[in-house]
């Protein structure tokens, strides 16, 4: 669960509008004064993924390579990730751009390792359902791009999320990655991202119900896409 505790140096109740900006100041200060946001500290080796806990994962083509160079190419990673990923964990917010990508996911609880009512043995690491993800889309790829070899960064990286706070700044930050980078003038231009699922009422697998409630309704979730800034990083990965 996240944890909706203030910190003990800035107070920052997770309160709609402006929480993005005051979340990143605390974090700021916290990171040199305080352990509430741990997750702000870059970890020398990968934390190993734990049943019931939120996580940051993102990566980038190795020797920042093409990922994803066609629009095809996003269709059909999804697809495998929903083969993949699914049953393992849940996905708050993604976006997936050019030569990197960005989620938001929550490993599901070991007793609930179920996906679409296909049992999941639970002796199975989370981390190997992404890496299984990682090792099916490269297999593809070369085979279509005529390469070889690793596709991805490897370990793929991580970050705990256990304050609401942070979770709320993550979600814009994913959405907003494309225009941070320059891939559009208007991020909710770009395609590849959870934003349109969130707001719509068509079917979608990402956890919409859950994370319109942590923004308290979709005419905040909407406000505080609208008015951030793009200088927040979280695992920021160079184009």
């Amino acid at each position: 669960m996240i944890k909706r505790e203030t910190c003990q140096v800035y107070a920052m109740p997770c309160q709609h509008k402006s929480v993005i900006k005051r979340a990143h100041l605390v974090e700021k200060a916290c990171s040199e004064t305080c352990q509430v946001f741990p997750e702000v500290y870059r970890m020398p080796n990968p934390i190993p993924l734990t049943y019931g806990q939120y996580y940051h994962i993102y990566n980038r083509g190795n020797n920042r390579e093409d990922l994803f160079p066609e629009e095809r190419n996003c269709r059909y990673f999804l697809e495998l990730y929903a083969r993949h990923i699914e049953p393992v964990a849940e996905t708050y917010a993604y976006c997936l751009m050019r030569n990197h990508f960005h989620l938001l996911v929550r490993i599901r609880d070991e007793e609930d390792l179920t996906g679409f009512g296909k049992p999941v043995r639970s002796t199975r690491s989370p981390s190997q359902a992404f890496s299984n993800l990682f090792n099916a889309y490269t297999k593809a790829f070369n085979k279509t791009y005529g390469r070889t070899g690793t596709l991805f960064e490897r370990p793929f990286h991580r970050r705990a999320v256990t304050r609401e706070g942070y979770a709320l700044q993550l979600v814009v930050y994913i959405h907003r990655n494309p225009q941070k980078h320059g891939f559009v003038d208007d991020f909710r231009d770009w395609p590849h991202t959870s934003y349109a699922a969130l707001l719509s009422q068509h079917p979608t697998r990402v956890q919409r119900e859950a994370v319109l409630e942590w923004f308290q309704g979709a005419a905040n979730f909407v406000d505080a896409h609208l008015n951030v800034a793009d200088d927040i990083e979280f695992g920021d990965i160079e184009t």
